[in-house]
C-alpha cells in the first residue's frame, strides 16, 4: 500500500493550501486562511469611469486613476468618500467595508458618473 504525499503550497493569491500526492495525481484537500482583500481600478479618461459600474467583494479597495488631461474627481452621493481634485496620472483609492450600492460621480464635470456595488 502506497501513501500520499502531503505539502504545503502557496498559491499566486497568497492563500496556503494543502496538496497531497495519490497515486501521482494531485488532490486539494484544504485552504487555510481566507483569501486577501482584493483589488479593483476604475481608469478616468475621455469624460467618463472605466468601467461604470464595478461589482466588488466587502473589503475591496478601489483605485480611480485619472488619465484624462483635465482634472476630475471621485465624489459619492452619500459622501462616503470624496476625493481631491486629481490631475492626469493621478488616483485615489476608497476601501468598501460594507455592502451596499455607492453611485458617485465628478464635482468638476457632475454629468460624469459611476458605481460600486459591493457584495
Amino acid at each position: 500500500m502506497r501513501r500520499g504525499v502531503c505539502s504545503f503550497v502557496l498559491m499566486a493569491i497568497g492563500i496556503a493550501a494543502v496538496a497531497c500526492m495519490e497515486g501521482g495525481s494531485r488532490r486539494s484537500i484544504a485552504s487555510a486562511g481566507e483569501p486577501p482583500a482584493s483589488n479593483a481600478e476604475v481608469k478616468i479618461d475621455n469624460f467618463s469611469f472605466g468601467p461604470p459600474t464595478v461589482t466588488v467583494a466587502a473589503g475591496t479597495t478601489v483605485t480611480w486613476t485619472n488619465r484624462d488631461d483635465i482634472p476630475h474627481t471621485v465624489v459619492s452621493d452619500d459622501k462616503a468618500f470624496k476625493s481631491k481634485v486629481m490631475d492626469t496620472d493621478e488616483k485615489f483609492s476608497f476601501t468598501f467595508a460594507k455592502p451596499g450600492t455607492y453611485s458617485y460621480f465628478c464635482s468638476v464635470h457632475p454629468k460624469m458618473t459611476g458605481k460600486v456595488v459591493v457584495q
